[in-house]
């Protein structure tokens, strides 16, 4: 089982980016899925999550900028970031609770995209 992150990269202040994360392999469930950065020098943090159920919850300090959303028959979750700022500057990391065939639920993660924006 992985999850596979796309989308990251540099743009100006003001700007948006859309990041997806990808679950491959064999599993039998998803449940919670999200996204966290880490600036450097700082604590992961969590940015926003979604349920299958499509509930989200956002950091404060991303809310009315950034939307998540999901696709369940493609095993995708979706950040929407707009009117982003400096302080968005980090590596962004996708989490998935997911449990495999055969196994038990596990908390996964993907393997990071930079965001860099730009003042």
């Amino acid at each position: 089982v992985q999850l596979q992150a796309f989308g990251g990269g540099l743009v100006q202040a003001g700007g948006s980016l859309r990041l997806s994360c990808a679950a491959t392999g064999s599993f039998f469930s998803i449940n919670n899925m999200g996204w966290y950065r880490q600036a450097p020098g700082k604590q992961r943090e969590l940015v926003a999550s979604i349920s299958s159920g499509g509930r989200t919850n956002y950091a404060d300090s991303v809310k009315g900028r950034f939307t998540i959303s999901r696709d369940n028959a493609k095993k995708t979750v979706y950040l929407q970031m707009n009117s982003l700022e400096p302080e968005d500057t980090a590596v962004y990391y996708c989490n998935a609770a997911l449990r495999p065939y055969g196994g038990s639920w596990g908390d996964y993660w993907g393997q990071g995209t930079q965001v860099t924006v730009s003042s």
